[in-house]
C-alpha cells in the first residue's frame, strides 16, 4: 500500500507548487511593482500618439472574407499533406481517394464562392 501512496508523492508536489505559485507570483509582482495615480497612466496608449475620436469604428466586410480565405486554404494544405505522405510511401485504398476528392471539391466549392464574391481581388 505505502507503494502506491509512493508514486503519488511527486504529483502531490507538482499540484502543490501548481496551486502555490500563481498566487504567490502575484502577489510579489504587486508588491514590487511601481504605482503611480497620475491621471496620464490611465489614458489609452497609441504607439506614444495622443488618441483621436472613438476606437469603435466598422471594419470592412473584406477583412473577413480574406480570414475566410485563409482558414479555408491553410485546412487545405493541413489535410492534403499528410494524405500525399500516405499516398507517396504506402499503398492507399480507393475509399480515401473518393474521400479525398469529394474534400477537394468541396474546397473548390469554397474557392468559387470567394471568386463570385470577388474577394480574391485586392481592391475593387
Amino acid at each position: 500500500m505505502s507503494g502506491i501512496i509512493d508514486n503519488y508523492i511527486p504529483v502531490a508536489i507538482f499540484l502543490a507548487v501548481g496551486l502555490v505559485m500563481p498566487p504567490m507570483t502575484m502577489f510579489i509582482v504587486k508588491q514590487l511593482s511601481p504605482r503611480s495615480k497620475a491621471a496620464s497612466k490611465y489614458t489609452t496608449y497609441e504607439s506614444g500618439s495622443v488618441p483621436i475620436g472613438t476606437a469603435r469604428i466598422q471594419f470592412n466586410v473584406e477583412y473577413y472574407l480574406y480570414a475566410i480565405a485563409f482558414v479555408l486554404f491553410d485546412i487545405e494544405v493541413l489535410f492534403l499533406y499528410p494524405w500525399a505522405t500516405v499516398y507517396k510511401g504506402h499503398g492507399i485504398t480507393s475509399i480515401a481517394v473518393i474521400e479525398m476528392f469529394a474534400f477537394i471539391f468541396i474546397l473548390l466549392f469554397g474557392y468559387v464562392y470567394l471568386w463570385k464574391k470577388e474577394a480574391l481581388t485586392w481592391v475593387k
